[in-house]
């Protein structure tokens, strides 16, 4: 039976890192988006706890309590790859699980998978962005984010959102999740910072180098009218090229699939039960 409620746990990777575990078993690491924190990745779910498996989840440097970048480091994917490294050593140890990301986070764990196959069970992608190539419209978006929010706090930040344009029927339910994110953080300061410097690093060079990643894989997209933040054909292009990768996605006026953490995590947690993905698991803990 999973733990009634998480536990706490900090990791020291020149950053401070907190996180927590909930649950027994084969473990599944989560890594959130940009401006989210680790309870936005499966948004509060125990579907996977209760399952069998044991979440990992952690606030990203400068993100929810985590603290911000020591001197002389920053917020680009080789840090955050770093810190991911510091969660696993401490609370998964040696032998084979699953990762999962959204968004910044489907990044990361890409860019652990890419640098470590061997260690994984499968490979969870949620709402990625980064297609190979980083746009100059891209960037001065996230720099007018990053602006609002040193300049403006929370407000700032939700005002900026809400000019950039947001289809009406979506519009107070995607405002009202903002300001409710943005609120989680300790440090806004240093989060202003890693909007300005994430966008700008590459998790990868070539979305080739994908096509080489034999791993179990699960890509999850969002249709593009409530979430062009997350474009439908950057997943797509990630399912393509991942070997043997299964697609899902919400239906067609539905709220996106990232969003529903309840659906959400019933759908990882059959991807967990593929034999292929099982399979690794269970032979890795038998060792």
């Amino acid at each position: 039976m999973a733990a009634a409620e998480p536990a706490p746990f900090e990791v020291e990777s020149g950053a401070e890192i907190f996180g927590e575990t909930l649950g027994a078993g084969p473990p599944v690491v989560l890594c959130h988006g940009i401006t989210a924190t680790r309870r936005n990745v499966l948004h509060g779910s125990r579907v996977i706890p209760r399952a069998g498996f044991r979440t990992i989840s952690f606030d990203a440097r400068a993100h929810g309590e985590s603290g911000p970048a020591p001197p002389g480091e920053g917020y680009g994917y080789p840090e955050m790859v770093a810190d991911l490294e510091a969660v696993i050593d401490s609370q998964v140890g040696e032998g084979a699980f699953v990762l999962a990301g959204h968004s910044m986070g489907a990044h990361t764990a890409v860019a652990y998978a890419l640098e470590n196959p061997g260690r994984l069970a499968g490979l969870i992608v949620i709402g990625p962005v980064y297609g190979g190539q980083i746009t100059d419209e891209a960037l001065a978006k996230w720099d007018a984010r990053a602006e609002a929010l040193s300049s403006g706090g929370a407000d700032g930040f939700v005002e900026q959102i809400d000019r950039e344009g947001i289809d009406a029927a979506w519009r107070q339910t995607i405002l009202r999740i903002t300001r409710e994110r943005i609120l989680l953080h300790r440090h806004p300061g240093a989060l202003a910072e890693a909007l300005r410097q994430v966008p700008r690093s590459r998790p990868f060079e070539t979305m080739d180098e994908l096509e080489f990643l034999d791993v179990p894989a699960l890509v999850v997209a969002s249709h593009d009218v409530a979430d062009p933040g997350h474009p439908y054909a950057v997943a797509e292009a990630y399912a393509e090229r991942l070997p043997g990768a299964q697609l899902l996605s919400e239906g067609e006026g539905e709220s996106p699939l990232a969003w529903q953490g309840g659906k959400l995590s019933r759908e990882l947690a059959t991807f967990l039960g593929r034999p292929k993905v099982a399979k690794r698991l269970a032979a890795d803990r038998s060792q």
